[in-house]
């Protein structure tokens, strides 16, 4: 069944001419999640099992070659590796007026700006993969008003002063995999003794996600800091064991490249 291209209940913004040169697991991601406001949207060839998918889903997204991509749109997202970036957009043809988002976190707005002379490199974005049903949060460095106008109906802009914070948060980001793990782990180990092991992981996940949203860390960990409370003592045996440092350490390494 293929999707609607208005969603009830959402206020509409205006339809635009919109462009996604790489659609990779977070470009299309994106395109699920604006899809549903009305856009014309022009996905390229480059990854044809996802571009088919969308185009699928939405009556709305059409499948082209790159050019032909840049061709009809007027806001570009490119959601290429950055070490290919050059190569692949060296022979095509951008135009003054058009305004690019740039998807990949490692390269530089200045370079993206070259890469698409004379079109402007308008923003960097860096989506999560739940930008596709919205309720997620998105890092943004440049022109986040676009930013704001694309996505903030449904999602948290978080708007950044320079590319050094962009870079920053794109390292501390990554405590999701490990914060991930550490819930996977003890779903595992709680499923080891109760009958519904789904149901166990379900109230871990709900438990986490409830907790964090609902307030600031530093409050919260002061309400689960019961002195001999179970959430002090297992906390002081991974932070003794040098979960904090380990943590440290990893982000430091993110941050040299390393």
């Amino acid at each position: 069944m293929r999707r609607s291209t208005t969603r009830c209940g959402c206020s509409r913004i205006s339809d635009m001419r919109i462009g996604v040169i790489g659609t990779g697991t977070i470009a299309s991601a994106v395109v699920e999640g604006i899809a549903g406001d009305g856009h014309d949207i022009a996905v390229s060839r480059r990854s044809a099992v996802q571009s088919a998918r969308l185009a699928q889903m939405f009556d709305n997204v059409t499948v082209h070659d790159n050019q032909a991509v840049l061709d009809r749109s007027d806001v570009i997202f490119l959601g290429l590796m950055a070490n290919a970036a050059a190569e692949i957009l060296a022979p095509l043809t951008f135009r003054a007026d058009q305004r690019v988002i740039s998807l990949m976190a490692d390269c530089p707005l200045e370079r993206v700006a070259q890469m698409a002379l004379p079109a402007q490199a308008a923003a960097v974005m860096i989506p999560f993969p739940g930008i596709a049903q919205g309720g997620s949060p998105a890092l943004g460095y440049g022109d986040t008003d676009l930013l704001q106008e694309l996505f903030g109906a449904r999602n948290t802009i978080f708007a950044l002063s320079s590319e050094a914070e962009l870079a920053a948060y794109n390292c501390a980001q990554a405590v999701l995999s490990p914060a991930v793990r550490l819930v996977a782990d003890a779903a595992d180990w709680l499923g080891t003794r109760v009958e519904d092991r789904a149901q166990g992981e379900a109230f871990l996940r709900a438990l986490v996600g409830s907790s964090l949203m609902g307030s600031d860390c530093a409050t919260l960990l002061a309400a689960l800091n019961t002195p001999g409370g179970y959430n002090q003592r297992l906390r002081e045996h991974m932070t003794d064991s040098g979960m904090g440092g380990a943590l440290t350490e990893g982000l430091d390494n993110l941050e040299r490249g390393a």
